[in-house]
């Protein structure tokens, strides 16, 4: 699982994240914990539309369960 998120979180956070997600497929999916693997991709708020909304969220509807609450419009 890779997570894209813009920088400035601490490594406490993005610890306890990868954690509750690496919980949550195990529970959900029924996966052993040692087949759950999670990173982190930070991606400055300037280059979000190109690296991230273009490619991962308009480029790919079909492996998009949940979508964003805001729209390319809304990005710098």
């Amino acid at each position: 699982m890779i997570v894209k998120l813009r920088p400035g979180e601490s490594e406490a956070q993005k610890n306890k994240l990868a954690e509750r997600i690496a919980q949550a497929v195990t529970d959900v999916l029924g996966y052993g914990e040692e087949s759950v693997s999670v990173a982190m991709e930070e991606v400055e708020a300037r280059d979000w539309a190109e690296k991230v909304y273009k490619p991962d969220i308009v480029g790919k509807p079909d492996q998009l369960y949940k979508k964003p609450g805001y729209d390319l419009s809304e990005l710098p």
